[in-house]
């Protein structure tokens, strides 16, 4: 039996698309919208919230950084220039 060719099988890194690491920080959104969703059940079902509110600014703080930081990320490039 003969061997297979495998010259084909060579495995490269895909390359990226340019929206690719943009599409990351779209979980940003989401975690927003599921604070509104918080807030309003909050609103309709008089939940009372004043004892976390430190804590939530403080998360909302720490999301913002991760958003500047992560747009950073996104707007760099893959090229190894030096």
């Amino acid at each position: 039996m003969e061997p297979l060719d495998t010259d084909y099988m060579v495995r490269e890194p895909r390359p990226a698309t340019p929206g690719s690491r943009f599409s990351v920080l779209l979980i940003f959104p989401i975690l927003g919208f599921l604070l509104i969703l918080f807030f309003i059940a909050a609103a309709i079902f008089q939940f009372n919230i004043s004892d976390i509110i430190d804590s939530l600014m403080g998360v909302m703080i720490l999301l913002f950084i991760a958003v500047i930081a992560g747009l950073f990320w996104a707007y760099a490039s893959r090229r190894q220039n030096v």
